[in-house]
């Protein structure tokens, strides 16, 4: 059984920063391409960060050079360090887990946690 469970979510203050993490279970880990995801209410889930299996990593412009995404395959975790919040970052933020086998993705989710962003 596939698991990602999110943990590290909250309230910070503009500014301020939070660090996600997501652990996941029941996959080969490191062979898995690993993202966040977040969704503001009344929005579209949204693309975060993602990391390859390789360690290749993609931004949204909105985050760039804010966020690092990075993984820890020994521990079968990835993690989202978020700095310099801001009020629109506040959403759900969800962990994903991907991968693309014999023609076929296989995606996983985790269940989302929260991060408000307010003074």
């Amino acid at each position: 059984q596939v698991q990602l469970v999110e943990s590290g979510g909250g309230l910070v203050q503009p500014g301020g920063s939070l660090r996600l993490s997501c652990a996941a279970s029941g996959i080969t880990f490191r062979a898995y391409t690993l993202g966040w995801y977040r969704q503001a209410p009344e929005k579209q889930r949204e693309l975060v960060a993602t990391i390859t299996s390789r360690g290749n990593t993609n931004y949204a412009d909105s985050v760039e050079s804010r966020f690092t995404i990075s993984r820890d395959n020994a521990n079968n975790t990835v993690y989202l360090q978020m700095s310099s919040l801001k009020p629109e970052d506040t959403a759900v933020y969800y962990c994903n887990a991907q991968i693309l086998i014999l023609g076929t993705t296989r995606n996983f989710w985790g269940q989302g946690t929260q991060v408000t962003v307010s003074s």
